[in-house]
């Protein structure tokens, strides 16, 4: 190992190394052949008092020591105890030392133990972690310590670097166990907080920029710790935040995360549609086109949406944070990365294409248009497991910030407007258009896009089911918040009026496959239809105008045959042997009451001014008169809890989905961070060695 000199402590180097030559794999030789004493059950440290300082002055070869680990048995882990405990014992007394060099080999000591003690499967050996690492009778001291030690030193006066580290090692510690619940480790987290310091980086907007990442992915998997068993403090603390710039921070961190893949996925759409070879491979690639396309392959990010889910689910005062607006002023995109600037031609030879982007970007914005950006994109393609995972937490985000009535008061601002640049999917019946010149609208106008998007382009084989169940009632929560609070809101309500009959042809064209295998069709179809008839019933309180109401009756009475076809089929269920279809199935038939009596009203009506006036079809406008001239005649029946829904609640429906999200977290924080400590190390040492000089 190499060996890192800091001033007045070569000397120190000297008395431990004497006896090897001065080159740097004679020194890494000696470094391992300590390891190897210590492995072997002695006591390195014997006859020399200065040992412990000396040792934590060597560059820690992480690598050897899990190694180490992985090679041993059970049985002999269990003699080795004593010289475990003893040096984690040092290690976090080392903690408290000045020399920063001291400290960050500490803290890659603990790391490495940590995650060569928990690689083994200790199940099949009886014994416990704590034991092994630190001992049961002074486990609470000496962790009471250690946090007490990383305590101070995210909140004191030292480097960005020292305490980047700390969050490192932190995350080492979180995900050590695959199933967090299962970390008994973190027990003394619980016990000796370190959210106030995190809270504190996510206060101050220079320590922010680094170290923010880091902070709020360690909080988010904190908060899961036995989230469903026993009372966590971590989710109490960030339930009752109203630290404006915490929170505000934690906001930022996320929508900088939600920003770059945003800014990735524009690019990579961006180099693909330019140049001859690209547009020569769309070509033939249209010859061979399956039924939808895979998006473009930026990778989403779990754990930045699971962060965003916690805050919005747990503490009602991050809806402020989440609309809170602001211009970006640079790209967020880290400078690995192209930023707007190097890839962004002058804007009077920009393409369709870097005129949106350009226009977006200059645009007043906050996390909400970020994050729905965001969700156009990875809603795109649900096929993959990881995917659908990605966009069912939107979804469930969405469906939180839907049913928050302050979320709502902000949605429906006409004074808060910005311009979303939802992405739409290629499909065959379609070209996706660069979409030019946004309009700047109220939020829930692009929330209902995206509603209205994902109803259109997902009707397929493997129908996502689940996802469309979700989508289905972000937009009841959203039409009943308007109809509470007569809300006349512009949108082009007829979009979403045909996306909904469109899925229920999708329905009736592939009955017997969707039947056979999701049992809750009828449930779907009975929340298309409730929508419908909020709008049948309330429509008058929040459609914008008398004429938006005409056009509703109007698109009920030309798709007529979709509705009658669709009563036709919950009939025949209702007289089968299947108990929860034929139960389902009768709802349905209940629910299409208002809507058979409109079709049963207005279409003899139709058929008979078109015959009086000797018509064999009736254009829009025509049709349109004759249901004006007879609403006076219909009689509707008054239909209970249109406007109520079941509130969203995470336990128990929930808990298998989030218990798998976290594991696989877990799995990438713990490689991600691995290899930080392992490729980051020389140059961390270098960082503290410059900043202690």
């Amino acid at each position: 190992m190499s060996q890192v000199e800091v001033g007045p402590d070569k000397k120190a180097h000297a008395i431990l190394l004497r006896k090897s030559s001065s080159n740097k794999m004679a020194l890494k030789e000696k470094v391992v052949q300590i390891y190897e004493v210590f492995f072997q059950g002695e006591d390195p440290s014997a006859g020399n008092s200065n040992f412990w300082d000396e040792f934590f002055l060597l560059k820690v070869n992480i690598a050897y020591i899990e190694n180490e680990f992985e090679k041993m048995s059970g049985e002999a882990l269990l003699v080795l105890k004593d010289n475990l405990n003893m040096l984690f014992y040092r290690a976090v007394e080392t903690l408290k030392e000045e020399n920063p060099i001291r400290v960050v080999n500490a803290l890659y000591t603990l790391s490495a133990l940590i995650n060569g003690i928990f690689k083994k499967n200790l199940g099949d050996f009886g014994f416990d972690v704590i034991n092994l690492l630190i001992g049961f009778d002074s486990a609470e001291s000496v962790m009471q310590c250690l946090v007490e030690s990383l305590n101070a030193i995210l909140t004191g006066e030292y480097s960005i670097s020292l305490k980047q580290q700390v969050l490192k090692f932190l995350q080492v510690l979180a995900t050590a166990a695959d199933n967090v619940s299962q970390n008994t480790l973190l027990e003394y987290i619980l016990i000796n907080s370190v959210f106030e310091s995190l809270l504190q980086i996510l206060s101050n907007s220079i320590s922010r920029q680094i170290l923010g990442h880091d902070a709020v992915l360690l909080l988010t998997l904190l908060v899961q710790y036995r989230k469903y068993e026993s009372a966590n403090q971590y989710i109490v603390k960030l339930s009752i935040v109203d630290d404006e710039l915490a929170l505000t921070g934690y906001a930022q961190v996320v929508h900088s995360a939600l920003s770059d893949f945003n800014n990735k996925f524009r690019n990579r759409n961006a180099e693909q549609q330019n140049g001859w070879f690209s547009a020569l491979a769309s070509m033939v690639g249209n010859m061979f086109v399956a039924d939808e396309k895979q998006i473009s392959g930026v990778r989403a990010d779990d754990a930045v949406l699971l962060s965003l889910y916690e805050a919005i689910h747990l503490n009602r005062n991050f809806i402020t944070a989440l609309t809170h607006t602001h211009t970006p002023s640079t790209p967020t995109t880290p400078p690995s990365s192209p930023t707007l600037s190097q890839s962004t031609p002058p804007l009077e030879k920009a393409s369709p294409a870097d005129v949106a982007v350009i226009e977006t970007v200059s645009q007043p914005t906050n996390l909400l248009v970020t994050f729905l950006e965001y969700a156009s994109v990875v809603m795109q393609d649900t096929k993959d497991t990881t995917r659908y995972s990605n966009a069912k937490l939107c979804l469930v985000i969405l469906t939180c910030i839907a049913e928050d009535q302050y979320a709502n008061s902000l949605m429906h601002d006409v004074n808060m407007n910005f311009r979303v640049n939802l992405h739409r999917m290629p499909m065959r019946h379609r070209k996706v258009k660069v979409a030019n010149n946004i309009p700047s609208r109220p939020l829930v106008c692009a929330l209902l896009d995206l509603m209205v998007e994902f109803t259109m382009s997902h009707m397929m084989k493997n129908f996502p089911i689940e996802l469309y169940l979700r989508c289905l009632g972000i937009t009841q929560r959203v039409l009943c918040y308007q109809k509470k609070c007569r809300v006349r809101l512009q949108y082009p309500w007829k979009e979403l009026w045909t996306a909904l009959i469109n899925l229920l042809k999708f329905v009736l064209s592939h009955e017997s496959l969707l039947v056979k295998k999701h049992t809750n069709i009828f449930h779907l179809a009975s929340k298309v239809v409730n929508i419908f008839n909020l709008f049948i019933t309330y429509g008058d309180t929040f459609l914008p105008n008398p004429t938006s109401y005409d056009e509703l009756y109007y698109e009920i009475v030309r798709m007529h045959q979709v509705f009658d076809n669709l009563y036709s089929m919950a009939l025949r269920y209702t007289t089968s042997e299947g108990g929860d279809s034929k139960d389902l199935a009768a709802r349905l038939t209940n629910h299409l009451l208002n809507i058979r009596a409109i079709i049963n009203h207005f279409t003899p009506k139709v058929d008979a001014w078109a015959a009086d006036n000797q018509l064999a079809s009736l254009t829009e406008e025509q049709v349109l008169e004759v249901v004006k001239s007879n609403y006076d005649s219909l009689t509707l029946k008054l239909q209970d809890s249109l406007d109520q829904f079941e509130r969203y609640s995470e336990k128990p429906r929930e808990n298998s989905f989030f218990t798998q999200l976290v594991r696989s977290i877990v799995l990438d924080v713990r490689k991600t961070t691995g290899h930080y400590l392992t490729v980051k190390q020389h140059d961390v040492l270098q960082d503290v060695v410059a900043l202690s000089e």
